[in-house]
């Protein structure tokens, strides 16, 4: 379909700006699902979206996202013109997402390096029945012929002028950076952008698509507009912008008369100057211009917005023996704002900072600085400016990966719509703290475990309309998807207001699965330790498999993915009230803050966060079990203790708790003291995975190399508490 264009760069263009468009559609869409209607900036920006994605899938010869795109463009165009009044909304909404998906579908496609070969015609037919249903239903008898809104190809796309008393004429002059590549693609979509208030509009070069050669001369000579439009200057030029592909854009008011003249916009105007001519030739063309013109100077007086200001080039002189030209006395405007970067390139960018870091710590920690009467004064400094800068480097290269979590929330909005709408309940959708940031990769991570959440909580957790009812609560159930960032850490919830985790029917389930523990009665099991059975693989307390839930694998891969990160799940319920899902994430999985220590001649790293205490204890603070437990009391408070050179089998080990140090870890509630042999000091640490040819081991998330080029095992205080 999109065989003749061998440009991967403009496919990538392609696909990037659709996938954004279609992101918005649905933000747009599912904020307006409860409503009666679409407000009128909904209708036009749904249908500007549409028109935006036909059109570019036209160039790209993505034929079924172009008939598909401009049917639902056929039906926001009459919304837009006949407001009409009898729009089932809820259907209209079905309809928007069951396009946005279709092309989503075909982008990813696309995307993937297979055929856009998915078939629209049903869509389309639902489209073209819901189109003549709410024409069918406009009060008034006799119906106005329709203006039918006409896909035409992209080359021959005009508008018929139509000026009025109200129309003004504009000449715009766009002037693209050097280095836009397909500058007639960014000028065309400009085309696209302005054919919404023009009533005429001419562009030069005028084959702009199949004439690959007019982007260089878009790039050499800039790209010319004649429009006619009941609008202002300020709207052109919101309309158009000035971003990363466009430098500048020069819009001119003029007469009808100057208007029909077409491109010659003659040597009067000032956009034909050239900055690198001598003054002596511009004064020469301006005196050549009044002469041939010689009736027009009163007409030249009136105020005009001409391109050059006074005052806005003065004469500058250049290097000796060469003419001297015009300059801009104001400095050259900044590039764009934002730039699109592979995430490839993130990823290649911050393994080399990570490296950075390590090759720092080996120079700081050289053991050929340690050589006694060495004045190392003027290394210190420089070192503390290095430690700086590479800290300074760390956090923008940290921060330029961190990206909101808006879009993951927004699929979880459409999730519970379809979900409720196919099991027939009505569910409010709640969305708190979308704007927390997280890595890139941890949000790949927590896409699959969130939609099982969500699913979960529409199917599981809310009671069906009628059972609300029943029990006395409102008939309209509630999900609340919430995030927020605590001590580097980031904790997203799933909340419901349902009927809540039935815990003798999961000890019931348990039992018949063999999990229990036969000598342990069932009062003595905690709820948290009831609802955490959920979790494991094959376990559900559905009688019947649905299509959302009921095999026994949802609950077993959250879980998974969040520990592939370092994460884990909380869960929280009352009886009649509903559930909180509860994950805790890190914010970034690349580089840490770290405590190095050492036990039995190896290195050991523990993250800052956990560390709640560093104490020194006396033995006759222990407690030891005839079952070979120990405790220690630590300020009237009883804590278990951990020897991590026992836990491990390492030799050589300290033994005498008065000679190593104990660390106080806390997390999730839960507290433990871990005895290692000495402290070294904190440290940054970059994250690497633990080989997969080890086998996993208990209490270790990775490993990391420390400055004196040995290798420190990162150790996972959750495991340890298990």
């Amino acid at each position: 379909m999109a065989e003749g264009f061998n440009t991967e760069d403009m496919l990538d263009m392609y696909l990037f700006e659709n996938t954004q468009l279609l992101e918005q559609l649905q933000e747009t869409v599912l904020e307006q699902k409860d409503a009666d209607y679409f407000d009128e900036d909904s209708i036009n920006e749904i249908f500007r979206t549409m028109h935006t994605i036909k059109g570019s899938s036209g160039i790209m010869m993505f034929d079924n996202i172009t008939k598909i795109s401009h049917k639902l463009e056929d039906v926001f165009y009459y919304l837009r013109e006949s407001q009409p009044h009898n729009v089932p909304h809820l259907e209209l909404v079905d309809h928007v997402l069951e396009v946005e998906s279709f092309i989503s579908e075909e982008l990813e496609k696309i995307q993937n390096g297979d055929s856009a070969d998915g078939d629209p015609s049903e869509i389309i037919e639902r489209l073209d029945e819901f189109l003549n249903r709410i024409k069918n239903g406009v009060p008034g008898g006799a119906k106005e012929p329709e203006v039918e809104n006409k896909h035409e190809e992209p080359k021959h796309f005009y508008i018929a002028p139509v000026a009025t008393s109200a129309s003004r004429f504009f000449r715009i002059y766009i002037t693209f950076y050097p280095e836009t590549e397909m500058a007639n693609v960014h000028a065309y979509k400009t085309v696209y952008a302005l054919k919404e208030v023009a009533e005429d509009l001419l562009y030069s070069p005028e084959d702009l698509i199949s004439d690959e050669s007019s982007s260089e001369t878009i790039l050499h000579d800039g790209f010319k507009m004649l429009l006619q439009a009941q609008c202002s200057e300020d709207e052109l030029r919101e309309i158009i912008g000035v971003g990363y592909d466009i430098k500048k854009v020069d819009i001119y008011e003029c007469r009808a008369e100057e208007f029909l003249q077409g491109f010659d916009f003659g040597e009067h105007n000032a956009t034909n100057i050239d900055l690198e001519s001598s003054v002596e030739d511009i004064e020469s063309r301006i005196k050549d211009a009044e002469s041939l013109e010689p009736n027009t100077k009163e007409e030249k007086k009136k105020p005009e917005k001409p391109k050059i200001a006074p005052g806005d080039f003065v004469i500058q002189s250049r290097e000796p023996g060469k003419q001297k030209k015009l300059a801009k006395d104001k400095p050259k405007g900044e590039k764009a704002s934002f730039i699109s970067v592979n995430v490839s390139k993130m990823d290649q960018l911050m393994e080399l900072i990570g490296e950075l870091v390590i090759s720092e710590s080996v120079v700081l920690q050289n053991p050929d600085l340690k050589v006694p009467g060495l004045n190392l004064n003027s290394f210190n400094k420089a070192a503390a400016q290095l430690s700086k800068i590479s800290t300074d480097l760390q956090n923008v290269i940290m921060s330029m990966r961190m990206v909101p979590l808006t879009n993951t929330f927004q699929k979880m909005n459409r999730i519970v719509f379809d979900v409720s709408r196919k099991l027939g309940k009505d569910i409010e959708f709640e969305m708190v703290g979308e704007h927390t940031e997280v890595d890139k990769n941890i949000i790949e991570h927590i896409s699959d475990p969130l939609m099982h959440l969500v699913r979960n909580a529409v199917d599981h957790g809310i009671e069906t309309n009628a059972e609300r009812i029943d029990s006395g609560k409102p008939d309209k159930g509630k999900v609340t998807l919430s995030a927020k960032t605590e001590a580097g850490k980031v904790w997203i919830s799933v909340e419901d207001n349902g009927a809540g985790l039935d815990r003798e029917k999961i000890l019931a389930k348990a039992k018949n699965q063999g999990l229990l523990d036969g000598s342990k009665p069932d009062a003595a099991y905690t709820d948290k330790e009831v609802y955490q059975f959920i979790t494991l693989p094959g376990f559900s307390t559905n009688e019947k498999v649905t299509e959302y839930s009921g095999r026994g694998v949802g609950m077993d891969v959250v879980v998974q993915n969040l520990q592939a990160i370092g994460g884990t799940l909380d869960i929280e319920s009352s009886p009649g009230m509903g559930s909180v899902m509860s994950l805790k994430i890190p914010l970034t999985l690349a580089i840490i803050d770290g405590i190095v220590m050492e036990t039995g001649g190896s290195a050991f790293v523990m993250e800052t966060g956990v560390i709640k205490e560093f104490i020194r204890v006396k033995e006759e603070m222990m407690i030891h079990e005839p079952s070979g437990e120990e405790y220690i009391m630590i300020r009237g408070e009883c804590y278990p203790v951990l020897r991590l050179g026992k836990w491990y089998g390492l030799e050589e080990y300290k033994d005498s708790v008065e000679d190593g140090v104990m660390l106080i870890l806390e997390v999730e509630d839960k507290k433990i003291c871990l005895f290692v042999d000495k402290l070294i000091g904190e440290q940054e640490i970059v994250v690497k995975p633990i080989p997969s040819y080890i086998k996993k081991v208990r209490g270790l998330s990775g490993c990391t190399q420390l400055g004196d080029g040995s290798i420190a095992l990162i150790l996972d205080a959750g495991g340890l508490l298990e």
